[in-house]
């Protein structure tokens, strides 16, 4: 999309917290509804306006992807750098009373599941060759709730398919959401 730009500007130095990532996923799909012409009131599911638009969602995996790689860089360079130390948290001082805000570094954590040491270590193995190309666990941006949805509706359609091929009567409630639909078995 063409506002992308605007939206992911800076976003390596952003703190995610749960609301912004809800926000930005709500601009990329009103984006989406805007240039498909479909309006807000038209009670069409997000996963259909997906699907007609031929995507899927991006812009929060992209503001990931470009705060890890921000981070991977910062992290290799060598000697003792302003950046390096505030986002190790080596800062001089003591904190604020209370309960401590979401810091940069809890971001990476959360979404690579690695502590700070080993999430350093993995930049510093990169750095001498050891490895040659970082890699991070998935970034995890959908809930368990949203991939189930996904799969229920990629079966839902391959039986569609498999009916429009064999020409059989389908059963009915295999498709119905909720209750009734049956669940792939394997």
């Amino acid at each position: 999309m063409l506002v992308w730009p605007v939206a992911t500007y800076g976003c390596e130095s952003r703190i995610l917290r749960k609301n912004e990532e809800t926000r930005l996923d709500t601009f990329e799909m009103k984006g989406l509804r805007k240039i498909l012409q479909v309006s807000w009131t038209a009670k069409k599911t997000n996963e259909l306006v997906l699907n007609k638009a031929g995507v899927k969602r991006e812009l929060l995996d992209t503001v990931k992807a470009r705060k890890l790689a921000y981070y991977g860089h910062t992290m290799r360079k060598q000697g003792s750098c302003l950046e390096k130390e505030i986002m190790q948290g080596t800062m001089p001082g003591a904190r604020r009373r209370g309960r401590p805000h979401t810091a940069w570094m809890d971001n990476i954590k959360t979404w690579t599941g690695l502590s700070v040491e080993e999430s350093t270590r993995m930049t510093e193995d990169r750095d001498n060759g050891e490895c040659t190309s970082m890699v991070w666990p998935t970034l995890g941006s959908r809930t368990a709730k949203e991939q189930r949805r996904t799969e229920q509706n990629t079966y839902r359609l391959s039986r569609l398919k498999q009916h429009r091929q064999q020409k059989f009567p389908i059963k009915l409630f295999l498709l119905l959401p909720g209750r009734f639909a049956k669940k792939p078995t394997r």
